[in-house]
């Protein structure tokens, strides 16, 4: 089992420094400069100000933005290992404190869609595989369909036009209280909860159909015994395939989520940062997301072992 961890976090290294180095590549070869962007200029040339292009150029040295893309990544690179991730051009401040701010924000609104999702998928995704071709199967297949189809921010701008603005229920946006939590969380999981239910309903098909429930059954073993204690535990096992990609989902979807409702996480954040072409800001949370996906899909791996005794890792 140890082996199999230290391989499998070694084999996630490259995949790491694969994803920083495509999106610094990205961010060097945007157009925009940087300093002008902090200092207040236009993209095509200064607005007028006191500043002059030799103190526009120091700035630019005293950032180290004046140097090649290799030696600006691997000087940045270097600097993680050590534990800096430098400082941001924008708030002109250390960035871990920065985006250490924003992680309980997202991390709390990430497990609040994953709750919503699994509460919603899990009781239909079942049903409708019990029930198959009657109406809740249909309705399962509908629903599922639809959630997968729906563009999360435009859930997010009805949800806030019906109940923030004209029934005045829930606050509009940030992070005020636990009914702050309500419309955002349910944005982000909705959509997760469509293709989890797809999965759920597939994977119960597949197992109602093998030879073990067949058995069960003919023993004269009771309904509810042969779902919960043979084909809940069998059908779950596909699912876990799924459960680290939709966390990289989740992550992707926050961002656009967070923007909508204007919520201090590390979303709206990198939607700043990027704007502004904050460089350390982005790759810092570009890296924290590439690790924690990487980490779920270990874990995740880790689990099958739990789940099925059949899998053993050596």
């Amino acid at each position: 089992m140890l082996h199999y961890v230290v391989r499998k976090v070694f084999a996630s290294v490259p995949i790491v420094l694969g994803v920083t180095l495509i999106v610094f590549a990205i961010l060097y070869l945007t157009p925009g400069d940087p300093i002008r962007i902090m200092l207040g200029f236009g993209g095509g040339g200064y607005s007028g100000g006191t500043t002059s292009s030799a103190d526009v150029e120091a700035l630019r040295a005293k950032w180290g933005l004046d140097q090649p893309f290799h030696v600006q990544y691997l000087k940045w690179l270097n600097n993680m290992f050590h534990g800096d991730m430098g400082i941001s051009i924008r708030f002109r401040c250390p960035v871990w404190p920065l985006v250490r701010a924003r992680l309980f924000p997202t991390i709390s609104l990430s497990l609040v869609g994953y709750l919503i999702a699994f509460v919603i998928a899990f009781p239909i995704g079942i049903l409708s595989a019990l029930k198959r071709n009657s109406l809740l199967d249909y309705f399962g297949t509908g629903f599922s369909l639809f959630g997968m189809s729906m563009p999360s921010f435009w859930l997010g701008l009805m949800l806030i036009l019906l109940i923030s603005v004209r029934l005045r229920l829930l606050p509009t946006s940030g992070l005020e209280s636990w009914k702050s939590y309500i419309m955002p969380g349910f944005t982000l999981g909705f959509g997760l909860a469509g293709g989890l239910t797809r999965m759920v309903r597939s994977s119960m098909l597949e197992v109602l159909r093998q030879d073990y429930i067949t058995t069960a059954r003919a023993k004269g073993l009771v309904e509810h015994l042969v779902i919960i204690k043979h084909a809940l535990r069998n059908a779950f096992i596909p699912v876990l395939t799924i459960l680290g990609f939709y966390l990289a989902y989740i992550f992707s979807g926050s961002i656009l989520i967070e923007t909508v409702f204007a919520w201090p996480g590390m979303g709206r954040l990198l939607v700043q940062a990027l704007t502004t072409r904050d460089y350390p800001v982005v790759q810092a949370i570009v890296l924290l997301g590439a690790g924690t996906v990487v980490i779920a899909n270990l874990v995740t791996d880790l689990l099958y072992g739990a789940v099925d005794p059949r899998i053993r890792y050596e």
